[in-house]
Parts: structure tokens; sequence; C-alpha cells
């Protein structure tokens, strides 16, 4: 193994990188009845959540059940295929799909072709379904980053030569992504890179760096848009005005703090009587709070906590860099995503619309989200004894 700088981290799996022999195992079925269970929670909370507006609204209670359950289905199958696929092969493809990526990230933007709702321009739609380029754009990012860092090996610890080139890719993602405008997205892709370079082996000192430069450009982005700046406010003070700005994070409150220890019971909760908006959307665990308890929210935090546990232990099982470098991306993206939307709903960050992984309505977050999960079962079926298959740890 090459000398590792001061300063970085060692991967403890690059000790036995050069022995062989690999073997082909079963899925990760832990990682799979995680993911599952998540997904069901998922339906019975939207359905809980949306009955009573979309009865009014469409004169159909199911009306968001049944697309959420027609996205699961499709996500499902898109799922199980990609864990048929070898996941080399998206090493192959991730320059394509990064640009791919920014072809639809163009198109977003473009009036006539990019469809606005709630001040933002988001989504494209495709006959009669609508679909998030963002939410693709955070696992191809993955996948690209997984691919480079692979190709750089110790080259990373360098700045110019490690570091700098993701960073240029990074930011024009982050710039078209935040013309939409889309910062929670843009922060979620911004700790997820930085995440998996860490655990590349780059220096310390330089993301600690990145870090510190990264604050005044937040912060320009946060006191510079009056929306911004009124989230930030009401993040630091939301009882002072808890009938207008404040209205979410306050509802979203009291729905945790009525729940009690054990919740009103499922499909008893008030808050999803017009208090909470985006209660089957960004806010759901409040409603999880409110109607099954603290039990009910632990339990979903902790089914989340098992799935990274797998994602990492996956991830560490790999045969190639690649495929522990995809692996850690994956599981840092959901679990991240988790962690960031669990912390909004709670108060302890400012309100960004990102969703709850599995759990949340939505079908772009959904489908993505099991996709990745199909990635890893991917990995998880072709571990090493060891080693990389051929005798190339580069592929």
């Amino acid at each position: 193994m090459a000398h590792r700088s001061a300063g970085t981290l060692a991967l403890p799996w690059s000790q036995t990188s050069q022995r062989s022999g690999t073997k082909r195992v079963s899925a990760d079925y832990t990682l799979l009845a995680v993911t599952m269970t998540l997904a069901l929670v998922g339906l019975v909370m939207v359905f809980s959540a949306s009955a009573i507006v979309a009865g009014n609204r469409f004169q159909d209670p199911g009306f968001f059940l049944k697309r959420q359950v027609a996205w699961l289905a499709f996500g499902l199958l898109l799922m199980h295929l990609t864990s048929r696929i070898d996941y080399p092969l998206w090493k192959k493809l991730s320059i394509p799909m990064l640009f791919g990526m920014l072809l639809l990230l163009v198109m977003v933007l473009v009036p006539g072709l990019g469809v606005a709702a709630k001040g933002a321009r988001r989504w494209l739609r495709l006959g009669p379904i609508s679909m998030q380029p963002a939410e693709m754009v955070k696992l191809v990012t993955v996948i690209y980053i997984a691919a480079y860092l692979t190709k750089k090996g110790d080259k990373i610890t360098s700045f110019r030569e490690g570091l700098l080139p993701a960073l240029i890719v990074l930011g024009l993602l982050s710039g078209l992504v935040l013309l939409e405008p889309d910062l929670g997205t843009v922060v979620v892709l911004g700790l997820v890179t930085v995440g998996m370079c860490f655990l590349a082996g780059a220096r310390i000192a330089h993301l600690l760096t990145l870090g510190l430069c990264a604050i005044p450009v937040v912060l320009v982005l946060v006191l510079g848009s009056s929306y911004r700046r009124q989230r930030l406010m009401t993040f630091l003070a939301p009882w002072k005005d808890a009938g207008d700005a404040g209205f979410q994070i306050t509802q979203s409150f009291l729905a945790f703090g009525s729940g009690g220890p054990f919740g009103v019971g499922l499909g008893e909760g008030k808050q999803k009587l017009y208090f909470l908006p985006e209660a089957h959307t960004d806010f759901v665990l409040a409603l999880v709070g409110e109607e099954l308890g603290l039990v009910g929210t632990v339990t979903v935090i902790l089914l989340f906590a098992l799935f990274v546990w797998r994602g990492f232990q996956i991830a560490a099982r790999a045969r190639v860099p690649f495929g522990r470098y995809l692996g850690m991306g994956i599981t840092l993206l959901i679990g991240g995503q988790a962690l960031v939307n669990a912390a909004v709903v709670t108060g302890l960050l400012p309100t960004k619309g990102l969703t709850l992984p599995f759990v949340s309505y939505g079908g772009s977050s959904l489908v993505v989200s099991l996709i990745g999960v199909g990635v890893l079962l991917s990995i998880s079926r072709d571990r090493h004894a060891g080693g990389s298959r051929g005798g190339s740890d580069h592929e």
C-alpha cells in the first residue's frame, strides 16, 4: 500500500486489498427488509396524512396513496433490475450520466420545459408524470465521485490534482440546482461529497478549509434571499411569528408534543387537518410523532440507523475501491438526507424542502432512493474474499 501522508484517513480494508479471491453471495436481506419496512411505513403515513386533503381537493381520499403505490412498484422493479447489474458498469457510465444530468438541469430552467410550483422551477413533465432532476443528480453525483476517487487513488491527498477537479464539477451542478432554487439539495451534495473524500483519504486540513470557505458563501445565499432570510429568522425564534412565518415548524412541534410516548393512534392525528403544511411530504415524520408517538419516531430513526450500518458493512466488503466508494456514497446520501429531514422537522435546522427517504410522498425521491438500494444490493452480492477480481484493485 502506498504511503499515506499525515492528516489523511487510512482505510481499514486497504491492508488486504492485494489479496486475491472473490465469492458470489446472496443479496443483503437485512438491508432489503429495512428498506421495505420504511417504504410500507411510508405508504401508511402518506395515506393517513393525505386522505382528508385529497378527498376535499380531488374527491378521492386515495389520490396520493395510489400514486405513491405506483411509484413504489416502479421503484421496486428498477431496484430489482439494478441489483442484478454488475455495479462496475456504473463507473463506465459515470461521465455520460453526468452530462445527461447537466442537460436535464438546464432543461428545467427553460420556460415551457420546466414546471414551476411554489416559487421554484424543479420539475420536468413527461406526459402525465413529472420528474425532479435534482433528485437524480444526487445519485449520479455519488456515482461520478466514486469513479473519480477510484481513478485518483492516493492523489486525493493533493488539493490541485485531487480535490479541485471534483469540486469544479460539484460547483457546476450546484450552480444549476441553485438557480431552481434548491439550496437543500446543494447542501446534501456538498456534505456527501466531503464525506466521500474524507473516507477516501483526503487531507483533513483541506476539507476543513473548504468548510470554512463555504460558510460565507452559504451566508450570502441565505441573507441575500428574502425567503431564506425569513426562514433563518423563523428558525432562531419560531414562536415569535407562530401564525405566519413560523406556522409550519410550530405545528410540527405541536404534533410531536401531542403524540406523547405512544401517540394518539394511527389515523387519529389532528395536525393533518389543514394545520401542518406538507404533512405527507417533507413533514411526514411529525405526523409519525403525533400518531405513533415517541416510540414510532424512534423506531423510524433506528431503521435508518440500521440502514446506514448495513450500508457501510456492504461498502467495506466490496471487492474493489469503486464498489467501496459507491456503497459509502449511497449510504451517506440516504442516511444524510434522513438526518437532515429529521433535524428540520424537530427544529434543529432551518426549514428545507427535503423529503424523508422511502417515507415521504414523492415519486422522484422514492424511485431514486430505491435505485440506490438496488446498487447497494448489487455490491452486497459481489463481496471480496480480501481483494479484487482479476488482480486489479483499481479496475
